[in-house]
């Protein structure tokens, strides 16, 4: 991909993306050496859920009404205020849960603004053709920052203490803020309507479209599935595993599964991508269902490798979809629907785990919910358009056009 601005997007996310993962670790470890417990950790985990929920529609609209590099800088601006001020308060030892919670939550809510302004940029940066490149790539490099991340933000802190690793996210979003500053894509942007008025054109955007409805709505039912199963998976493997050395090999095999998934992707395109995702993504119960059967470390690091390979595919594909057949001036909108359903759905399921394990078993509802997780993406090959969606094509005129100017038409 030797496209400059995408060079400058992709440098800057993965240093903002390697940044999270320090702060990740510094904020548990700052909590519990504060005394705070899970008590404290679990209200500022809350407050960011609580922050994201009520910004990412809004975010959306923002995206769509303001070039997207604007919305992303004012969003790094605010989350580097954000995370050195939590590298203030952990290096003077004045630990204030309030405080915390409220600088969690802006945080959170500025993330909200900035992940449908990158979803509405990234289609701009590069041409039609390779847009499965450019989302795989991100995707990889995205992936390997989230083991990298955690990894080094674990020695930092050790070494250096809490206050390290949130001025290292300070300085991650810094970066991430300089690089959007300096790409030049423009996008069309037309009149304001009213907030609300502007929600609804998203959402009918979303409902002339059949298999992205479905695809909402299915991905609803799938991650609180696959909420349930992120809690339980935890448990079984501290309890029956090995402790938390087999949950650090489960995870770094999950990490080499989506860095896999997303090295497919770079090399498989297939016409019909969005089929092909769905299809891949029916692997990922294999790795919930070897948890319970049969239950041996070595099985559910394979079926991690595997299933997260299937899970990165489908969301390289899914991603190609939306860019190729949706309006660019309705990017944000539409991706901001797609993120609410999942950080709704997926604490749903965080919450439903403790009670339905006491009532059923583990085992039972491990296996319950990986059957959901194969019926839900299963369900979406009865939709027309989602076995039938093919990659668009740019025409032979706008071959040579720049990639925002291809991008305002080709949709």
């Amino acid at each position: 991909m030797r496209i400059p601005d995408f060079q400058l997007l992709a440098t800057g996310q993965t240093l903002s993306w390697v940044g999270n993962g320090f702060q990740t670790v510094a904020l548990a470890v700052a909590v519990v050496q504060a005394g705070g417990g899970p008590g404290d950790l679990g209200l500022v985990l809350a407050s960011s859920i609580v922050a994201r929920l009520a910004c990412t529609l809004f975010g959306g609209v923002w995206a769509d009404r303001l070039q997207p590099q604007r919305v992303m800088v004012a969003s790094d601006l605010v989350r580097l205020f954000a995370a050195a001020a939590m590298a203030l308060m952990f290096f003077q030892d004045s630990y204030h849960l309030p405080l915390l919670c409220a600088l969690a939550a802006v945080s959170t809510g500025a993330a909200s603004f900035f992940d449908p302004a990158f979803g509405a940029l990234k289609p701009l940066l590069v041409p039609m053709e390779k847009r499965q490149s450019a989302n795989a790539t991100l995707s990889l490099l995205q992936t390997g920052s989230q083991v990298a991340g955690p990894a080094l933000g674990g020695v930092t802190v050790a070494a250096f203490g809490a206050s390290a690793g949130f001025s290292v996210n300070a300085l991650s979003f810094l970066a991430s803020m300089i690089a959007a500053l300096l790409l030049r894509v423009r996008a069309e942007r037309g009149p304001r309507t009213s907030m609300l008025s502007e929600l609804a054109d998203g959402w009918r955007e979303i409902a002339r479209r059949d298999w992205l409805l479905g695809g909402l709505f299915g991905a609803t039912v799938y991650h609180i599935a696959n909420g349930v199963i992120l809690v339980l998976v935890q448990v079984v493997a501290i309890e029956r595993l090995g402790g938390p050395s087999a949950a650090g090999f489960i995870a770094a095999a999950e990490g080499l599964g989506g860095v896999a998934g997303a090295a497919i992707a770079l090399r498989f395109k297939p016409r019909r991508l969005l089929r092909a995702g769905w299809l891949t993504l029916l692997l990922m119960p294999l790795w919930a269902l070897a948890y319970v059967w049969p239950a041996e470390l070595i099985a559910v690091i394979a079926g991690a490798i595997i299933g997260y390979a299937g899970l990165i595919f489908f969301d390289v594909a899914w991603e190609t979809a939306i860019q190729d057949h949706v309006p660019q001036r309705m990017l944000g909108r539409v991706a901001s629907w797609d993120y609410l359903t999942s950080f709704l759905a997926m604490p749903i399921g965080n919450v439903l785990a403790g009670p339905l394990a006491a009532a059923y078993g583990t085992d039972k509802v491990l296996t319950a919910c990986a059957a959901v997780l194969f019926l839900s993406a299963l369900s979406q090959l009865l939709i027309p358009g989602a076995r039938t969606l093919t990659r668009a094509t740019p025409t032979p005129s706008s071959a040579n056009r720049p990639p925002e100017l291809l991008e305002t038409t080709g949709s």
